[in-house]
């Protein structure tokens, strides 16, 4: 273990619960979306109440701003089965598309003008054990027939081919015009029009997400605006969010918990200006939710794999809790030395941006390489997502909820925010 740490494998999920009242479950966000509270964790523990727009001046001098440009697609497809009788609908089958398979890259498959392959839940799915579903879709001036096919099953989800008969029109354009967002599931109501626009932050970009950086809902171009007016730098890096991130620990143990895969990118550019703010004890990066926590931390055990000679495009979910066969406890990379290496290994291979996945957890035990401040919501209990809050202020998250519970904070996707320093 590095630094001699125990793994959190045998952390028992009870110990992350706490009674979260259903009322206190934000269904929509408040409106502007960054008047709404915002907890501040100062370095050392204390709690003091704000508003979000409070942030560009509780953000500490030196503070380097990081944040995720995914974009939440319209991943949910609801298709109807052909009636068996004239007098009876079809069956409705729903499809929430999760990741592309053929073509495996997000860029291409959204580009796609015929076909395209995910991997997808499948809602209804003894309803539809064989055949083509089908469904007639408008999309802006342009009219063509959808079909699915369901090619094989994978795990709990299913590969399934799209298909459709107007090559002038995109994938990405098709769920464009009949996929529904796919709010998280413990708002407990159906998608609403407001959702289109309430759940994408306002610099998302990058379309491949099924759930938002909900941490980065509160930011409007103003608070963004003045954040650059401090002189604080702002900057993006991508990771795609899984449908996993809404999964809870089901097993009595954190170890038995599989931790899903999520597409992450990070350009050579933002690698470079990392590397330098390592050099100077005044830098502080702060990474806005955990999304942008998972990929940055992520770099710092890529850069470990690459020096090991061990790098196949996967950070594994363990892998900090591991000495590498190269590695003892006083032979650790540090983090500039690890970045070194991304940034050696992409000049090498003629690449501006690290494309990889992750499977990284972090919980009690977990060393922070990169990141020194958090800008995220109020999360579930027993989730990985409080895990990750739990390591990076110890046994603090309590009385940080505590707070949050008795001052009629609102807690999840949609409520309100909390800054950790």
């Amino acid at each position: 273990m590095p630094h001699g740490q125990a793994s959190p494998a045998d952390l028992r999920i009870e110990e992350f619960d706490y009674p979260l009242p259903d009322e206190m479950i934000a269904r929509h966000p408040i409106e502007p979306r960054d008047s709404c509270k915002l907890l501040l964790r100062d370095h050392e523990g204390h709690l003091s109440e704000h508003v979000f727009t409070d942030l560009p001046a509780l953000l500490p001098q030196g503070s380097i701003l990081i944040y995720n440009n995914t974009r939440v697609i319209n991943a949910r497809l609801r298709f109807r089965k052909a009636s068996l009788t004239p007098h009876q609908e079809g069956a409705v089958i729903e499809i929430f598309c999760l990741e592309p398979v053929t073509p495996a890259d997000y860029a291409q498959s959204f580009a796609a003008t015929a076909d395209c392959s995910w991997t997808c839940f499948v809602g209804n799915s003894k309803r539809w054990k064989e055949g083509i579903l089908s469904m007639e879709v408008n999309a802006g001036d342009q009219s063509l027939t959808l079909s699915a096919e369901r090619l094989s099953k994978a795990g709990n989800a299913s590969i399934i081919r799209f298909s459709w008969d107007n090559p002038s029109v995109t994938f990405s354009q098709i769920i464009s015009a009949v996929g529904e967002i796919p709010i998280p599931p413990y708002l407990n109501r159906a998608t609403e029009t407001s959702d289109s626009q309430d759940y994408q932050t306002v610099y998302s970009r990058v379309e491949g997400s099924v759930a938002a950086p909900t941490a980065g809902l509160h930011f409007t171009d103003r608070v963004l605006e003045e954040i650059s007016n401090r002189g604080i730098p702002r900057r993006e890096l991508t990771l795609h969010v899984g449908a996993g991130t809404f999964q809870p620990v089901k097993s009595e143990t954190i170890g038995e918990h599989p931790m899903h895969a999520e597409f992450i990118a990070v350009p050579l550019s933002l690698l470079k200006e990392i590397r330098a703010s390592l050099d100077d004890s005044a830098s502080r990066i702060i990474a806005v939710g955990t999304t942008s926590v998972r990929t940055l931390e992520s770099l710092y055990h890529t850069g470990r794999l690459i020096l090991a000679g061990k790098w196949e495009g996967e950070v594994p979910q363990w892998i900090p809790y591991q000495l590498l066969e190269t590695e003892n406890t006083d032979t650790i990379p540090t983090p500039a030395q690890a970045i070194d290496a991304i940034i050696s290994h992409l000049e090498e291979h003629n690449q501006t941006t690290l494309i990889a996945s992750t499977r990284i957890i972090i919980a009690p035990g977990y060393e922070y390489r990169l990141v020194k401040g958090i800008i995220t919501n109020f999360h579930q209990p027993k989730s990985t997502l409080l895990l990750l809050v739990s390591a990076f202020t110890g046994q603090d998250w309590r009385p940080l909820y505590d707070y949050a519970l008795t001052h009629s904070f609102r807690f999840l996707s949609y409520g309100d925010a909390t800054l950790l320093l």
